[in-house]
């Protein structure tokens, strides 16, 4: 009996099966993690930034008069972010795409506060797309983000609020979700920067003809990629618009402008995968037409030399048979005469193939 050799694969959604809707199910892969939560707490002239041991803490935020950013990593403490979604009065269906790391972006819109899912793109050290689940949470004075683990793309924003750059520390909430939005998607223009240079290489090296064996494989996992990357990706589109469009009373009027900046930067995104996306299908079936020319040109070599042959194995085939009656075999310098003539022959189809151009 054959050994299945086959990677094991897993289905996340066999977790959810037979749960009651709202059920907290941790769809993710990185259960080992520990819970980190810190918080910014601003205003235009101040700034208190802490580390939260207790998720308890994170209740005193919600009625201040400023502005809070609470960042909690770690999906897999499900008691935890159970515990601050009845802090914050967020619905349970909320915290379930919360946990669930397979939901496709989306936002819903609820009387006191809107719920946004979008997918943070990077590399790793290896090059290799990492895709990784952001959940905010927006409220009159707070914005709440949960990731799967500690590390992100906001290393910007924390900096901003830090040293109060730009306007971040004099809007309300409805700006600081929008700066988190835009670090997310500026990402994407990293990441379409080296999608671009993956597929610029491949494409040079295959008009130069230096392709390694393995190609093929290259072009097929570039083409897995750039899919996985349109996936997150395309969705983003359709959240921003409901934003730029909507008139729920947290997105005020003069924020409406910098959604449209995002949706502006989607767009141009999205065209760039499309072009990727055809640009990889095109190396496809270049790489395809380098093989059939290289066969071509053995199939033209071996010709030629099979046409050069024809006409020498043709008098080498006459003066071969065993006649006693052929004249040219008893004289002298039949031997050298022969040769001289297949000789001829030969150089005068080497200058027509020439001329020809098929040498």
């Amino acid at each position: 009996m054959r050994k299945k050799t086959e990677k094991k694969r897993t289905h996340n959604y066999k977790k959810h099966i037979g749960k009651a809707p709202g059920t907290l199910v941790y769809t993710g892969k990185k259960a080992e993690k520990k819970l980190l939560i810190e918080s910014f707490d601003y205003t235009k002239e101040a700034l208190t930034e802490n580390t939260l041991t207790n998720i308890q803490d994170a209740k005193s935020y919600k009625e201040t008069n400023s502005v809070t950013w609470i960042n909690i990593d770690g999906l897999n403490a499900l008691e935890e972010i159970e515990s601050i979604g009845k802090q914050y009065n967020l619905h349970p269906l909320v915290l379930e795409d919360i946990v669930n790391t397979t939901q496709r972006p989306k936002i819903d819109e609820y009387d006191d506060y809107l719920f946004i899912v979008l997918k943070m793109l990077y590399y790793d050290k290896d090059e290799n797309v990492v895709i990784e689940q952001v959940s905010l949470v927006l409220g009159p004075n707070y914005v709440l983000s949960f990731q799967e683990s500690e590390g992100d793309v906001f290393d910007t924003v924390r900096e901003r609020i830090r040293h109060g750059n730009g306007r971040i520390r004099g809007l309300k909430s409805d700006y600081l979700l929008y700066a988190l939005i835009d670090a997310v998607v500026d990402h994407y223009f990293s990441i379409i920067e080296t999608l671009g240079n993956k597929i610029e290489d491949l494409e040079t090296d295959l008009f130069q003809g230096q392709a390694k064996d393995n190609i093929n494989i290259e072009v097929q996992q570039l083409k897995r990629e750039i899919l996985k990357v349109r996936r997150a990706i395309f969705p983003l589109r359709e959240i921003i618009n409901r934003v730029e469009k909507g008139e729920h009373p947290l997105i005020y009027e003069r924020t409406l402008t910098y959604y449209r900046d995002i949706y502006d930067h989607l767009i141009q995104v999205s065209e760039n995968i499309d072009i990727y996306r055809e640009m990889i299908w095109s190396l496809m079936d270049m790489y395809m037409t380098t093989i059939s020319n290289k066969m071509n040109e053995v199939m033209k070599v071996l010709t030629i030399i099979s046409t050069i042959f024809i006409p020498l194995t043709f008098l080498a085939g006459i003066y071969g048979m065993n006649f006693d009656h052929m004249p040219e075999l008893h004289y002298k310098y039949s031997y050298f005469i022969l040769l001289g003539v297949m000789f001829v022959m030969f150089i005068l189809m080497l200058v027509y193939f020439k001329r020809k151009k098929w040498l």
